[in-house]
């Protein structure tokens, strides 16, 4: 029998997997590994961790013999079924109070039901989002656990020890929240990726064809944009795609086929935002937005029937012009981050968690995809006020939201007029007009429900709770319907 001299065993070692064991093993912690196809193990010793004390194991009955009490076994796999299976695998090499550790991109659903179904077993479950991508698993991600807080002693160390860390050495890893919490976050994260990625698309088409630039001047222009409010990994690693060359020296960006690929992390933000009733509208659109990328054969067809404006370069003070639409991109960025952080309010409320906001917003501040400076604003925004209903609401978001109101509104008159789809952007002031409007149309909209189906409405003149109908027509009953939905 092996002797049990590892930390923690880690099953999976696609590159997430591979760059993790190899994170853990820079720390000092001895991993054992294992992997379905067995090759790979050998494969992964003799190339990527030779030389390191990472050990294999050609069965999951090894692998767990090499692990010291309480086992820890993270699984990255691919999310679904397949984690159930490995689940099972490990099972009957497991005792009571061992650690299993998901650290895929599993829906938190599943991580819910995971939870209690291997606490009935006495095994402890933590579904973990690790965001950063294949870099940020080597040097440094930001990791977002939840499941079983029983579990989180025996992981803190690790998981703090590997993750990124911000300015003042702070990880970017904390207990998020009991079941799928961790999951959760996640996968807001990967929504607000979804958001951030379309409307840095949207700020480069339209000053493509509103200006005519190149890619050398996208290089600059991004570059500056990273110094200041937009700093960024997304808009750093934008300035680096645009001065790539291709082998024939034209730009790599433009040999690259305009349809958009998906994993489904951002529809899931979607289709939960819908569940809460919670206005994500951003995510959804860019979501939707790579759906219709995809369509590339009907596009090209289209373009030759459909009309619209030419995209002439109409715009005389170019300089004037960028600006407006970098504040065009910062304010529909805060309203993303303002939705994503109202569906993580509404999830709170619905799952009976306890989500630390602030404490998410440093735990997104380096590692991962959505890594900003802005995040830092956004902490500080909990820390003054920790039960914040809304970022808008925060003086340094409306401060910023009022002084940059007409460039953002400018920018996106501008692509209106010259024919540019501008979904993210305009979906975000929409909400930003919608959400400080104190009277919307949606009394017509109660009107019109009772009228044809009699669902009731309440009254400016009498208290919130109160439902009425109204015999519109005089040929009605005063029967009303039975259920109302705000």
């Amino acid at each position: 029998m092996a002797e049990a001299t590892c930390d923690i065993g880690l099953i999976g070692l696609a590159v997430m997997g591979q760059n993790l064991v190899l994170n853990m093993n820079d720390h000092g912690y001895k991993v054992a590994v294992f992997n379905r196809t067995v090759s790979k193990v050998d494969e992964f010793l003799n190339d990527e961790a030779k030389g390191t004390q990472v050990v294999g194991a050609h069965s999951v009955e090894e692998m767990c013999s090499l692990l010291k009490t309480p086992r820890r076994v993270m699984i990255m796999v691919k999310a679904g079924d397949v984690v159930d299976q490995t689940i099972e695998h490990v099972l009957p090499y497991l005792e009571k109070g061992d650690i299993i550790i998901d650290g895929g991109n599993s829906l938190f659903t599943d991580s819910n039901r995971r939870t209690k179904d291997l606490a009935a077993k006495g095994i402890l479950f933590i579904g973990t989002g690790v965001s950063g991508g294949e870099e940020g698993a080597r040097f440094g991600p930001s990791i977002m656990p939840g499941g079983n807080k029983e579990a989180w002693p025996h992981v803190k160390e690790i998981f703090q020890a590997i993750a990124a860390k911000v300015e003042d050495g702070t990880p970017c890893c904390d207990w998020v929240g009991q079941d799928g919490a961790g999951h959760y976050v996640k996968m807001v994260h990967n929504g607000i990726e979804y958001g951030d990625i379309q409307l840095i698309c949207e700020a480069y088409q339209l000053m493509k064809d509103g200006l005519g630039m190149t890619a050398d001047e996208f290089h600059d222009v991004f570059t500056e944009w990273n110094k200041g409010e937009l700093d960024s990994y997304l808009i750093e690693i934008s300035a680096t795609i645009f001065a790539k060359k291709d082998e024939d020296g034209t730009p790599m960006l433009d040999k690259i086929l305009d349809t958009a690929g998906q994993k489904g992390t951002g529809k899931w933000t979607a289709i939960s935002a819908l569940d809460l009733g919670q206005p994500v509208t951003l995510i959804g659109e860019s979501v939707f937005a790579r759906c219709l990328s995809a369509l590339k054969d009907e596009r090209v067809a289209a373009s030759k029937v459909l009309n619209g404006p030419k995209k002439v370069l109409t715009i005389s003070e170019k300089k004037e012009f960028i600006e407006d639409v970098r504040r065009a991109l910062y304010c529909s960025k805060i309203v993303s981050y303002a939705q994503g952080y109202m569906l993580l309010r509404a999830v709170e409320k619905e799952q009976n968690w306890e989500l630390n906001m602030g404490g998410i917003a440093l735990m997104w501040r380096g590692g991962c995809i959505i890594r900003s400076a802005f995040l830092g604003d956004i902490k500080a925004a909990f820390d003054k006020n920790p039960k914040l209903q809304n970022l808008l609401l925060d003086n340094f978001f409306s401060d910023a939201l009022n002084k940059y109101g007409w460039s953002w509104r400018k920018a996106i008159i501008h692509g209106i007029e010259i024919g540019v789809p501008l979904p993210a952007f305009s979906t975000a002031l929409a909400f930003y007009d919608g959400y400080r409007t104190e009277r919307l149309p949606a009394n017509l909209l109660q009107a019109q429900r009772d009228f044809f189906g009699a669902h009731t409405y309440e009254r400016v003149d009498k208290p919130r709770g109160e439902f009425f109908h109204t015999n519109w027509t005089g040929r009605g009953g005063r029967v009303s319907s039975s259920t109302y939905n705000a």
